[in-house]
């Protein structure tokens, strides 16, 4: 077998990541307490390769908020300390930037991991998702019981002689962590564990028969496309997405797939298929037709592309709201769930007039009784008669033009109201009025969006492949008819016709979308959103109504950031 560097293939235990050549950064935290509304206090981490010690990286941070006794009695860090000390805010990037790339490593890590991702995500930083071993974990999987009935921090310190003693402060922990980390392997790589991918998939709770499946990955490319799991009579089990379809498989069958159901899915899989695609849009569209084709026991979302709802408008002389799975024109959606369809509704009755009863009225000679909405001046009662078809016809038309594009008045009407009721003090009615109003806001914003798009015969647009090369995709009627890539110097416009040529031919269909899946489209539209997307061509102008929603996100934004306040403030009366 050829040594690496002299010029042949490598040997097995050089494939993958070696240990040696892997950087870790062992990290540990203090908090203010468990839960997800407590913040860190301190940071240690030390970054590791081949044994030796690259850095460390130390600082107490300022939670904002007084640290309890009991922590204080734990930790010893007290609020004098942390008084003077950074704010998270200011700590995280560099955080980060130390931690960049490396593996990480922590006693316990999902705890200290979750503190992490919170924070990133509290203060706007991408979470990089990074490989992540838990020396609990990999203790368990290495020591017997008898050999380590604790896996406590102190007790393995102890039992493996380390250098630094724990006492539950960030850095000293994360040295005795480090300790700890070496000793576990110095024992796995005596039974032939070299590799970060050998490591990750040695670690506990992994059973032998999960583990020999990895075979059913081995054939898979390392390009972007999409999974299906088959179970022993052929039945799709499941289906996923990937930016590397082997390594994302390899996943399934190691310790990182934590979750029940998808190891149950594994066990009952004897076959990996998968499909090649140009890029992520093309994967992530494929796997949303493989879902509703096959409808995978082990998937839990968009099994179903019609599950949206939507309202239209009934045909009769007075038309009302009616809540339909399948729209025709000028419906108004998607809408995720029957509740959000139903709030809107209650809205768009009250800024429009349209009748909320569902009784039908005839055009003449209507002699119902009133309702008590009559009564209470929210309807003008057609059923007795009191308005003609003529009378209603505005409400008709105002709905039909929000939804078109064509004027917001019924937003302002709503807008008016909610004012009034909070300018007499009826907070709660107000509070309604305002999220029935976002509900409403959101959809008609989002719909518009979606229809303007599908309204567009042909368009055929390119992003950047992050390589020197672009990635194409043609979109018809809101649907991808074809997608391709023109790597580093290949001239791209022969590409672009060779795609259009070969495109799914796609016929319009009803509906606000042309016939298209709503989810479908918004895949679509999120790609071509992305800064860096250019526009090759189009058959027709891709435009918005002039008076669309759009023009509402500042109100939008505004509602959302007071009903986060409302929520913090009873969160923090409730503890």
């Amino acid at each position: 077998m050829t040594k690496p560097g002299a010029g042949g293939q490598l040997a097995f235990d050089e494939l993958g990541t070696p240990l040696r050549a892997t950087t870790f950064v062992v990290f540990d935290l203090e908090t203010t307490g468990v839960s997800d509304e407590d913040t860190i206090t301190e940071f240690g981490a030390v970054k590791v390769r081949a044994g030796e010690v690259l850095g460390e990286f130390a600082t107490l941070v300022d939670p904002g908020r007084g640290i309890p006794p009991e922590v204080v009695a734990l930790t010893g860090i007290t609020n004098a300390m942390v008084y003077s000390a950074p704010r998270l805010d200011a700590v995280l990037p560099a955080f980060m930037e130390f931690v960049g790339g490396a593996v990480l490593v922590a006693h316990n890590a999902g705890f200290d991991v979750n503190f992490i991702r919170k924070a990133c995500e509290r203060h706007g930083y991408r979470w990089p998702k990074p490989a992540v071993v838990c020396t609990v974990q990999l203790a368990r999987r290495v020591l017997t019981r008898e050999e380590a009935p604790s896996c406590r921090l102190s007790a393995l310190a102890e039992l493996l002689h380390a250098t630094t003693k724990p006492t539950h402060r960030a850095l000293a922990d994360a040295r005795a962590t480090v300790d700890v980390f070496h000793s576990l392997l110095e024992r796995v790589g005596s039974i032939g564990v070299q590799t970060l991918e050998e490591l990750r998939d040695y670690i506990p709770d992994v059973t032998p028969e999960q583990r020999r499946k990895r075979s059913m990955a081995a054939h898979l490319p390392a390009t972007p496309g999409v999974y299906l799991f088959r179970g022993p009579g052929e039945e799709v089990l499941y289906v996923g997405t990937a930016k590397d379809l082997r390594r994302r498989v390899r996943q399934y069958f190691t310790a990182s797939e934590t979750r029940r159901r998808l190891r149950e899915m594994v066990a009952l899989a004897v076959r990996v298929d998968h499909v090649e695609c140009a890029h992520a849009l093309e994967a992530q569209v494929r796997e949303l037709r493989l879902l509703s084709s096959h409808k995978p026991a082990y998937n839990r979302r968009s099994k179903n592309p019609k599950q949206s709802w939507w309202l239209t408008l009934t045909d009769e002389p007075f038309p009302r709201l009616s809540l339909v799975r399948t729209p025709k024109d000028g419906a108004f959606g998607p809408f995720r769930s029957r509740g959000l369809a139903e709030d809107a509704m209650v809205a768009l009755q009250d800024a429009t007039g349209l009748r909320p009863c569902t009784i039908r009225i005839a055009a003449r000679r209507a002699n119902g009784r009133p309702c008590a909405l009559a009564e209470l001046s929210r309807c003008a009662a057609p059923c007795a008669g009191r308005q003609t078809v003529e009378e209603y016809t505005p409400a008709v038309s105002s709905f039909t033009g929000l939804v078109a594009g064509r004027l917001l008045e019924p937003l302002h009407v709503l807008e008016r109201r909610l004012d009034a009721h909070s300018a007499a003090e009826r907070f709660e009615q107000a509070r309604f009025d305002r999220d029935r109003l976002t509900v409403l806001v959101r959809a008609l914003d989002r719909g518009q969006r979606l229809a303007a798009l599908a309204a567009v015969q042909e368009m055929i647009a390119a992003r950047p492949d992050g390589n020197g090369g672009w990635e194409f995709a043609v979109v018809r009627h809101g649907r991808l008819a074809s997608a391709g890539v023109a790597r580093r110097g290949v001239p791209p416009m022969p590409v672009v016709d060779a795609l259009a040529a070969s495109a799914e031919t796609v016929l319009p269909g009803e509906g606000p979308l042309y016939g298209a899946p709503a989810e479908e489209v918004a895949l679509v539209l999120r790609w071509l959103d992305r800064p860096g997307t250019r526009m090759v061509r189009c058959t027709q102008p891709w435009t918005e109504p002039a008076l669309a929603a759009a023009s509402w996100r500042g109100w939008l934004n505004r509602a959302d950031a007071a009903r986060d306040r409302e929520m913090a403030w009873a969160t923090a009366l409730s503890t």
